[in-house]
């Protein structure tokens, strides 16, 4: 005779699709509908950015939870919703209507069943506009480099498409204040070794009379600016090492004809020289020791916020359980 065992009434994962608007009244109703269809049992939060036109209301209309952020910037808007839905898993995406809301099942069902802390959705379009050539080559330059430094996993680092856990949206520090704030998710995940993955997506052109937010030259070298920083604050030893090198090269540039001249001779007619190499020579250990200071902050501060992910509860399927059960029951 089989023991019966009870399985609890293990509630469905909440998931909240969060969307940062900014002047989307074009499109953000097609994307409010698109994300209703994929995920029908899904809150979707618009945060507006302090619009000009009437995406809060058209998204209002569609049937879209909608709330207000004052400071410019999606990075602000990322660290406002972060802070305010309540959910198990969160996904992200940008309201201008280039993702593809029909990956999002798979996203989503990815990051639950392989226990996930985050899923990109890796863009692939076959269009010009939609993806530039400049766009493109940025978002490889700079992927490539965060991949060099921090480690590998990342393909699509600058992807507005992803699907977080709680875990990860609760110990996500959030410091970006624009578009710097994708390279932030990338770093913090790889950072923290979490477990995460890729899911292929389409991405298409803009509805017409959409325009992009995205200002290439400006944005690219505010995300380059947030790469070096994140690497002198998660990296220290390596940054101010490189600083050193150089500085010990150069000052070993400069001191060497002196010393040179000062053997033949005996005198030192560069003085000036003289004490620009003395100067590059004492920067470069200085850099050094300052490297070895900070990398041992770097570590206690890693390892805080590797204690608040673990503070979050990770999201519990009910699935392992009726797994167990047939098991124990010796059914397939």
């Amino acid at each position: 005779m089989h023991t019966h065992l009870t399985v609890p009434a293990w509630p469905e994962p909440r998931i909240a699709v969060m969307i940062p608007c900014y002047n989307e009244e074009v499109a953000i109703r097609g994307v409010v509908a698109d994300f209703r269809r994929a995920l029908p049992a899904a809150g979707i939060y618009v945060y507006d950015n302090n619009s000009s036109d009437r995406t809060a209301a058209v998204a209002r209309s569609a049937g879209a939870i909608v709330r207000r952020e004052a400071l410019k910037g999606k990075g602000n808007v990322v660290r406002r919703m972060f802070a305010d839905v309540e959910a198990d898993v969160y996904l992200l995406v940008d309201g201008d209507g280039t993702y593809s809301a029909a990956d999002a099942p798979e996203m989503v069902r990815l990051l639950l069943d392989d226990r996930l802390d985050m899923v990109t959705g890796l863009r692939v379009s076959h269009s010009i506009t939609a993806y530039r050539r400049g766009h493109r080559f940025g978002n490889w330059m700079l992927t490539g480099l965060v991949r060099a430094v921090f480690g590998q996993g990342i393909s699509d680092m600058l992807s507005g498409y992803r699907v977080f856990s709680r875990r990860f949206v609760k110990s996500f520090p959030a410091v970006a204040s624009g578009f710097e704030t994708e390279t932030e998710f990338s770093v913090h995940a790889l950072e923290m070794r979490m477990p995460i993955d890729e899911v292929r997506t389409a991405y298409s052109d803009r509805p017409e009379g959409a325009a992009s937010k995205l200002q290439t030259y400006r944005d690219g070298l505010r995300i380059l600016r947030a790469i070096v920083q994140l690497v002198k604050q998660e990296r220290p030893l390596q940054f101010f090492s490189l600083c050193g090198l150089f500085l010990g090269l150069l000052g070993i540039g400069l001191g060497t004809p002196v010393i040179l001249t000062f053997l033949e001779t005996g005198l030192v007619p560069r003085l000036p020289t003289a004490v620009l190499a003395t100067g590059c020579m004492s920067l470069s250990f200085l850099s050094f020791s300052v490297g070895l200071i900070l990398e041992s902050v770097a570590q206690g501060r890693k390892e805080l916020k590797r204690l608040a992910y673990l503070s979050t509860p990770a999201y519990e399927s009910a699935e392992p359980v009726k797994n167990q059960e047939a098991a124990l029951l010796g059914q397939p």
